[in-house]
């Protein structure tokens, strides 16, 4: 047999580059990279109304209904909050909106002058792209249907955040906030009143607090719904 005589310096140049080609064999191709999750929309609402309680009110929310308010004196730090809005009362602020254009192009101000009411702003964002109208007054309906459940969302937001430092802080207090707020049910000034009743639920059933208190509680969370 006649064998294939291999030089040295040929030998080691093998020897040299074999982990290489080794390695270029195991090695796997790059995996495609992930596409990016489409962002989703947001819808903020904002009232600034000077010498008025709340003077600040900024709500923020996607169209799942997770969000955070920021409800405050405007000397107050922010102090946004995270909540969750039920999705039928997230579906319709994003459907509203969707009337009105996202509030690309749209103008609500009416032209003429009229005694401050606050400044509001609506404000769309989605993918990078960012659609807002601010205005004092307006008269067009789907534009007040909408402003007038975010600030009923905000009166529900109050309530709860009342409820629950009167609960903890101070129980008497507890049947002067819940008639407020048979009051503001009775006018229907609340955006989505089922979501107070779990709370209501609480103080129906604690013998902590008054029994004016609970029964009061018990009322109204039937009135809501609620099982109990």
């Amino acid at each position: 047999m006649i064998g294939r005589i291999i030089s040295l310096p040929a030998l080691l140049v093998w020897l040299a580059a074999a982990p290489a080609l080794g390695a270029r064999s195991q090695a796997r191709p790059a995996a495609p990279a992930s596409r990016p999750k489409s962002a989703a929309a947001t819808l903020t609402f904002r009232k600034v109304f000077k010498s008025s309680t709340p003077e600040f009110i900024e709500i923020k929310l996607d169209e799942s209904g997770a969000g955070t308010y920021d409800i405050r004196q405007l000397a107050d730090p922010p102090t946004p909050l995270p909540f969750q809005a039920s999705a039928p009362l997230a579906a319709r602020l994003f459907s509203l909106a969707a009337a009105l254009h996202d509030f690309d192009g749209v103008q609500l101000d009416v032209r003429r002058h009229i005694a401050n009411l606050g400044v509001k702003t609506f404000r769309y964002e989605k993918a990078g792209e960012t659609h807002e109208v601010t205005f004092n007054y307006t008269t067009k309906q789907t534009a007040n249907e909408l402003l007038e459940d975010f600030e009923g969302l905000a009166l529900e937001l109050q309530y709860a955040d009342q409820l629950k430092r009167s609960m903890r802080y101070d129980p008497l207090g507890l049947n002067d906030i819940l008639l407020r707020l048979q009051s503001d049910l009775s006018q229907k000034l609340l955006a989505d009143p089922e979501s107070l009743a779990p709370l209501l639920d609480q103080i129906a059933s604690n013998p902590r607090f008054l029994d004016i208190a609970r029964q009061r509680a018990r009322a109204l969370a039937l009135s809501l719904g609620s099982p109990r």
